[in-house]
């Protein structure tokens, strides 16, 4: 139900404003005073105010101000009998979402309600979203157990209410970027923006434009002034990702940010200030990158003032387990499939995998899965061959048995009679061998 609170000293206009708003389907509150006004709003779950400007113990344009501080979602329009441009102004910097004359609000009064519920729903939404992106971007949202992520984890956490700059080393797909958000969103800029940017998506002069910004007129196409990631980013957070794929003529310009908080944009020639803190990440071995001259030891010592190792996901695989049931649960939920459970022999290949692409290829490997299944439980069969596989290739440098070699013969076709989905004439021309050896080959390794 939305919920409106009319506060009037006129008890008989207040009972007509009352019944009208009723007949639109809102639930409606009265107060005489101010005072009345306050208990009802910490009483009742209040969307929008209709309050007279003054009032026996009090100005209604001032309790604006105080209304917007104790409840920020609640929108007020004011009424006055007697209108005039100062009050009319000093409401709307105050927060009141309208200022109207009595008399004149007969046909203004309701679509203005409606236009203050669209408002009100609006900021709802986008706190609901921000509480969203908050737990999922958390550091109770990172999951395992293990010892080497659990390290990670802690540091993250000592560092995140400070203001230093953040170096996270990893491989691809190990989640630098949600360690990057639940710094940021465990640090005193919460509320401020999150910008991310891979620099490895742009070239150089495009890369220096996103994240710099620049002016009208600086190259062709710049036919306005345009706003960088730092300045948007300012009172908040950047995380630059694949920082070691920088030009090296651009890491002296974010090195000045870091060292004097301002920046010159493209095509300028004074400064701009900012308030922003720089996250970075690279899969890269920035030390080896500095002896060959393609990065700045100035600025890998700026960056490098508190580094964490995010570890591969080979170096965690007891966490394995964990992962694999959430993107379960999320992917089975995603594409309404009720597939609950993982057979042993599917975790067990999940676990001697060795996951080059880290997280990120488990859950790929995971939603795969769930798609492909047609039961309540994943089994091996859902898996790609790679991972089908993984128990037998587990160690590389070891000559194979026959035995291996079987299996791995086995697994191989009954992959490819699953792609033919049964054909076995065209099973047999993929594979390159008489539909004769076909027969054979799965009479000997009783394939169903």
């Amino acid at each position: 139900m939305n919920n409106i609170l009319i506060i009037d000293d006129e008890e008989k206009l207040r009972s007509l404003l009352g019944r009208i708003i009723k007949n639109e389907g809102f639930e409606v509150f009265e107060a005489g005073t101010l005072k009345e006004g306050e208990k009802l709003l910490s009483l009742k779950q209040i969307d929008v105010l209709l309050c007279d400007v003054k009032l026996p113990d009090g100005n209604g344009v001032d309790f604006v101000l105080n209304t917007k501080r104790l409840y920020p979602l609640i929108e007020t329009i004011l009424l006055t009998a007697y209108g005039n441009v100062a009050d009319g102004v000093q409401a709307m910097k105050n927060g009141a979402f309208d200022y109207i004359t009595k008399g004149d609000d007969n046909d203004k009064i309701i679509p203005l309600i409606y236009k203050a519920f669209e408002k009100v729903s609006l900021q709802k939404r986008v706190e609901q979203l921000q509480v969203l992106v908050s737990k999922k971007y958390n550091f109770d949202s990172i999951l395992g157990n293990s010892d080497a992520i659990i390290e990670s984890i802690n540091l993250a956490k000592r560092v995140a209410p400070t203001e230093a700059t953040v170096l996270l080393l990893g491989e691809t797909g190990t989640g630098k970027e949600v360690f990057a958000q639940a710094i940021h969103n465990n640090s005193n800029r919460r509320e401020k923006p999150f910008l991310a940017l891979n620099c490895s998506a742009f070239g150089k002069e495009l890369l220096e434009s996103e994240i710099f910004g620049h002016k009208a007129g600086a190259f062709t196409g710049a036919i306005k002034d345009k706003k960088g990631l730092i300045e948007e980013a300012s009172t908040g957070t950047l995380f630059l990702d694949e920082i070691g794929e920088m030009h090296i003529e651009l890491q002296s310009k974010l090195l000045r940010v870091l060292e004097t908080s301002e920046f010159i944009k493209v095509g300028d020639t004074k400064p701009t200030k900012v308030s922003v803190r720089i996250i970075t990440a690279t899969n890269r071995d920035l030390q080896q990158e500095v002896k060959d001259s393609k990065f700045r030891e100035d600025l890998y010592y700026r960056l490098n003032v508190f580094t964490i190792t995010l570890p591969p996901l080979r170096d965690r695989k007891k966490d394995i387990p964990v992962l694999a049931d959430h993107f379960l649960k999320i992917y089975s939920s995603k594409i309404n499939q009720k597939v609950s459970r993982m057979s042993d022999e599917f975790l067990a290949n999940l676990s001697k995998h060795d996951w080059k692409g880290n997280i990120r290829e488990l859950k790929n490997v995971m939603e795969r899965a769930v798609i492909l299944c047609d039961d309540e439980e994943l089994t091996i069969q859902n898996l790609p061959l790679d991972v089908q596989l993984a128990a037998t290739i587990e160690h590389s440098n070891k000559q194979m048995s026959a035995f291996e070699l079987a299996s791995v013969e086995k697994l191989h076709i009954q992959r490819v009679l699953n792609h033919c989905k049964g054909n076995k004439t065209e099973a047999a021309k993929l594979l390159n061998i008489g539909l004769t050896t076909l027969y054979r080959k799965i009479e000997e390794y009783k394939i169903g």
